[in-house]
């Protein structure tokens, strides 16, 4: 039933948006950008923080008039960075972060833009590179850990900022192209010609980039940090395909196939090889 009346829900809003389109383009198009772009789910409230937040030293920053917020768990003077994904937050590391304070380090997650404390009603790729770029030159990181979109904009970050300070970087369940994200938008809402080229044309304007060069794996050719790639082979939500996309360019790094985990990549043995990965001697 749930599904049905999402099914319904979604070709309604489609269809007001198409209907839109008829009479006021620019208004349908800059609609259909604002679904696309809100997140629904991540939030999170200072009041009641997962329990793997409070352990933290908690620190909001102000930058481009927006909130940033970090959860820092304290260590030596390596330090590690956590980016999250789409409708997510920090507290998605829970099952990761012990493995890494083994190792002694201080490890630092990111709300992204529009989710868990930072402000914002928009999520973007290179708006959030740019508050990953203020968080590396306050904190240096030597490395950092990006699950899914949070992956994808670490790719999109190091590729544009070339980093130096970055001496590794970790990959989980990432997607590749971004026009298949759009496409299956449009495809889901039916929206029309005219916003499906609204929404492309927006990009462009705005990224400075087509469609088909906004991939993760164009970003992996300009990348000379080390890195390591995991993705699940029954990953629904972004499907392995994308994965290996992202290794066929990226030259200095190594793939590992899982099998089970989903999209979500929660596993003590992968946590493991991560860790051996991140803090191995050369």
């Amino acid at each position: 039933m749930k599904k049905i009346l999402y099914y319904l829900f979604t070709k309604t809003i489609g269809l007001y948006v198409n209907l839109l389109s008829y009479v006021f383009l620019d208004k349908a198009t800059q609609l259909a950008y604002s679904l696309f772009s809100e997140p629904r789910e991540g939030r999170l409230t200072a009041a009641k923080l997962p329990k793997i937040l409070q352990e933290t030293a908690a620190e909001t920053f102000q930058h481009n008039g927006h909130d940033i917020q970090t959860y820092t768990w304290k260590g030596n003077n390596t330090v590690i960075l956590l980016v999250h994904g789409w409708e997510s937050n920090a507290s998605r590391w829970k099952k990761m972060v012990p493995y890494l304070k083994k190792s002694g380090s201080t490890i630092i997650a990111i709300d992204a833009p529009a989710h868990g404390l930072s402000s914002g009603k928009e999520f973007n790729i290179p708006q959030y590179a740019k508050s990953i770029d203020f968080i590396v030159q306050k904190f240096k990181p030597q490395y950092l850990i990006g699950h899914s979109l949070g992956g994808k904009t670490c790719l999109y970050y190091q590729s544009v900022y070339q980093n130096n300070t970055i001496e590794k970087m970790v990959i989980l369940g990432s997607p590749s192209d971004f026009k298949i994200i759009l496409d299956n938008y449009i495809a889901m809402l039916s929206l029309n010609s005219k916003i499906s080229k609204g929404l492309e044309a927006h990009y462009l304007h705005h990224f400075k980039l087509k469609l088909e060069k906004f991939s993760a794996k164009h970003f992996a050719t300009k990348i000379k940090t080390k890195g390591l790639i995991a993705h699940d082979t029954n990953d629904t939500v972004v499907l392995f395909e994308e994965g290996k996309k992202i290794a066929s360019t990226w030259k200095n790094s190594i793939f590992i196939e899982t099998n089970g985990l989903g999209h979500s990549m929660h596993d003590d043995g992968l946590y493991k090889k991560v860790s051996h990965f991140l803090f191995e001697t050369e």
